[in-house]
């Protein structure tokens, strides 16, 4: 009876810490540039980043994360798609003085996009 009862708290731990291990990865993602882009006033270069948000879909905050240090902070919004996004996209606007601003970045088969800005 002590086996089974041991058997059922270590099933709830693992789950508990699996659930919350999800959790936090829902609020980040991954993603490469391929060139050079704005994100508020901060130029981001080539390479590979992680986007952490929080708070509600319709205002995130969004960090820019590289080799595990923040290098840039703006606000957005959570945009749902139709349907998961086949692959990672980031997706860039021109600015009046030729520079590239990111302005969406939508992650591999997901079905939410992160839009920068007030768009």
């Amino acid at each position: 009876m002590k086996f089974v009862e041991r058997l059922t708290s270590f099933a709830i731990v693992a789950l508990v810490l699996s659930l919350s291990a999800f959790a936090k990865d829902g609020h980040s993602g991954k993603f490469t540039l391929s060139e050079t882009v704005q994100v508020g006033s901060t130029q981001l270069a080539p390479g590979d980043y992680k986007a952490e948000w929080n708070g509600p879909a319709n205002d995130v905050k969004i960090d820019f994360i590289k080799n595990g240090k923040t290098v840039a902070t703006t606000q957005g919004k959570i945009q749902n798609l139709q349907k998961p996004s086949r692959y990672d996209a980031v997706l860039t606007k021109t600015l009046q003085n030729n520079t590239q601003e990111l302005s969406e970045i939508d992650f591999g088969n997901h079905t939410e996009a992160l839009v920068l800005g007030g768009e």
